[in-house]
């Protein structure tokens, strides 16, 4: 019988070696060279039989299959790794007299001895190490506190940039350093998604790249497109050199390439200050031309012998110094100001601007913050605006160019009526910003209501992303949140909206009309704080809601209570109190809950509470543990009777502490004496 399976196996063996080393190759020059040898189509066909005949025989399945490319495993912890070589940060500067200095000085510790430079682009990324064995991938790292990273090898797997099998001559063992960056294209792309889906946008790349790395998901990092970029070859003292090049840094990157990395073709040989300046001053400009983030220029002695000679301080290498670009800054003319509206009904004004081409992309909108922040730039009309970018992606006003403002230009006015509704507006005694008290009768603070209500944080109704939710509120078939309960099958295939171009913005048929309704029905097994952190209530957060239910237990209590007994809760001012006395108070909103108490929401607090054990001590958790996730572990203290604090104070009698936590909490547990424990010892203490 086994004779036969090992007769039928080796077809199969050598079919997904022919087709893992055709993937490999279309790969490679898809990704390296951008060039396509086969359609999407043939290309997809083909991984598909390689997936088939893995699943079909998993002992012939490789860990670094091409199939890995497209994710899938889970990852719920990611384990923490000392650095075989330790991840130092370079050491920065913005003035280019410490270039200058820097090369001064090595030259002069170096005295006779011939050497270059090599001048490379920083990328503004997420640094991680690779390391390689026999030419295979066996894990990826990254940097944390440049002692300690965490493993995100399944991750990185999904990352098309990566080499998982490297082919010419390579080191039998070295590790290789590099960045992971979201091109420009990409993020813009995934940013226009999540807001289509009624999630935040992020900020920008690097901070999408490196909430990416960290995803449970690899399926959902590898939908995120990220490119890895090699700047680093670390290698043992008695590394072997088949390709000749090791001992430069300059040659162990281009013996990168020829074993299948992305090597950044930017990379130049200096001799001398002036070929550094001159690279400084051509990038300075150059790289708003790049698809990819940097933000300055890295200066390494290229003889790797010298290394060790030049040696350390205690933070960054003496053999090397990033210089970082300041920000870019430009002047462009102020064609309006336009006020938008918020959920909550805050006014936010926005200048509109003549389109003038800022870090790699066009801008011609950025806040204005609100009345006082145009008083104090002094902001008038016809005026010429002074607009940074910086490492950010959302541009902000930093002055005014005033060589341009035309004599008896007159003060912006600031509006007195809301945009939207005509209502007179409101600004509160010690409050930056106005606001529209007209919340149910003001459509974008109704639309912003309906975004909050059923955000993830919320209820977690998913499909019902912006453009959905305005769709819906113009057809005049959601009005408040409760109507969301209402809806039927019926009202919801075929809906369509368009935007002034006549092109399609939103639409929902069969699949998706049945996807929403699930997750509206499913929404009613959400616990009462979250849905009284749904309701939007102002000033009332995440932390605030739960306190809030916890305390009142039910929203019967709560609209009972006076303002004094709802400050009386922790963390809710009288400020906050008010609010949410009158929103409770108001008829209108007594009919809202009303209504979504009998579709069923939850409005009472599960009884959670299990004993007293813990006796009011206050517990401060940090870190990631092994039989609950965090939140999960916070509600079995409170189910208790223990107290859960956010920051470590003299009141705090315990530290619980799972795996990576935080130092700066760990070095003030020290300093205050306070306990700290682990998750056996936590539950050793419950079980006493």
């Amino acid at each position: 019988m086994d004779l036969f399976s090992n007769i039928d196996i080796e077809p199969a063996r050598k079919r997904i070696a022919e087709l893992t080393a055709l993937i490999d190759q279309y790969n490679y020059e898809y990704y390296m060279n951008d060039r396509s040898l086969v359609s999407d189509f043939e290309f997809d066909k083909l991984l598909r039989e390689l997936i088939d005949l893995e699943r079909q025989y998993p002992e012939l399945a490789s860990p670094n299959s091409p199939t890995k490319r497209v994710g899938g495993e889970v990852n719920k912890s990611f384990k923490q790794v000392t650095h075989r070589f330790p991840m130092l940060s370079l050491g920065n500067t913005y003035s280019i007299e410490e270039i200058v200095d820097f090369e001064s000085r090595t030259r002069k510790l170096l005295g006779d001895t011939e050497f270059s430079y090599t001048c490379e682009l920083k990328y503004d990324g997420v640094a991680i190490g690779l390391t390689y064995r026999h030419g295979q991938l066996v894990q990826a790292v990254t940097r944390g506190n440049g002692a300690v990273g965490d493993d995100i090898t399944t991750n990185a797997r999904t990352i098309p940039t990566i080499p998982l099998r490297l082919h010419g001559d390579y080191p039998d063992d070295f590790e290789a350093r590099g960045e992971v960056v979201y091109p420009f294209d990409e993020f813009e792309a995934f940013n226009r998604q999540r807001e289509a889906d009624g999630d935040e946008p992020f900020a920008n790349p690097r901070n999408a790249a490196s909430g990416s790395l960290k995803l449970q998901d690899s399926a959902e990092c590898a939908k995120r497109k990220l490119q890895f970029c090699m700047y680093f070859m670390m290698l043992p003292s008695n590394a072997d050199d088949p390709t000749g090049l090791l001992s430069t840094h300059y040659g162990r990157l281009q013996a990168a390439l020829q074993m299948g990395f992305k090597v950044q073709p930017y990379i130049k040989e200096c001799r001398n200050i002036e070929e550094i300046r001159a690279f400084i001053d051509y990038w300075d400009n150059a790289r708003w031309s790049l698809p990819f983030a940097i933000d300055g220029i890295v200066i390494k002695v290229n003889q790797v012998k010298l290394w060790d000679s030049l040696g350390l301080t205690a933070k960054s290498p003496r053999w090397a110094i990033a210089y970082k670009f300041k920000a870019q800054q430009v002047s462009t003319p102020l064609e309006s100001i336009s006020f938008q509206v918020g959920r909550t009904g805050i006014i936010t004004p926005v200048a509109n601007m003549k389109p003038v081409w800022l870090g790699g992309t066009t801008v011609k909108r950025a806040t204005l913050v609100n009345a006082d922040f145009i008083e104090k730039m002094d902001i008038r009309e016809g005026d010429s605006l002074l607009v940074e970018k910086g490492g950010e992606i959302i541009p902000k006003v930093v002055g005014i160019d005033m060589q341009k403002r035309q004599p008896g230009a007159r003060p912006v006015p600031y509006i007195t009526n809301c945009p939207e509704c005509g209502a007179r507006l409101v600004r509160a005694d010690g409050e930056a910003g106005h606001y529209c008290p007209n919340q149910d009768g003001c459509p974008p603070q109704i639309v912003g209501r309906l975004e909050h209500f059923v955000s993830r944080k919320a209820m977690n109704i998913d499909n019902l992303g912006s453009e959905r939710l305005e769709m819906l509120y113009s057809k005049g078939l959601v009005r408040d949140v409760a109507d969301l309960y209402s809806l039927t099958r019926e009202q919801l295939v075929g809906l369509e909206s368009y935007d002034d171009d006549g092109l399609r913005r939103a639409s929902i048929q069969d699949k998706g009309a049945d996807n929403i309704l699930n997750a509206i029905d499913k929404s009613k097994d959400v616990p009462f704080e979250r849905v009284l952190f749904a309701l939007g209530i102002r000033y009332v957060g995440e932390v605030g809601a739960k306190k809030l239910a916890r305390y009142f237990k039910n929203i019967d209590a709560m609209m009972s209570a006076s303002v004094e007994e709802l400050a009386a809760v922790e963390d809710v001012g009288e400020k906050t109190a008010t609010f949410i006395y009158d929103y409770l108070h108001d008829e209108r909103h007594r009919q809202l809950i009303e209504r979504l108490r009998k579709a069923g929401l939850k409005f009472t607090t599960a009884n959670i509470h299990v004993s007293n054990v813990l006796n009011e001590k206050v517990f401060v958790v940090s870190g990631v543990f092994s039989r609950f996730s965090r939140e999960e572990i916070k509600a079995h203290i409170e189910q208790h009777g223990g107290k859960v604090s956010s920051s470590i104070s003299s009141k705090t009698d315990y530290v619980l502490a799972g795996e990576k936590m935080g130092p700066e909490k760990l070095k003030k547990a020290e300093k205050l004496g306070v306990p700290i424990i682990s998750e056996d010892d936590y539950l050793k203490m419950v079980q006493e």
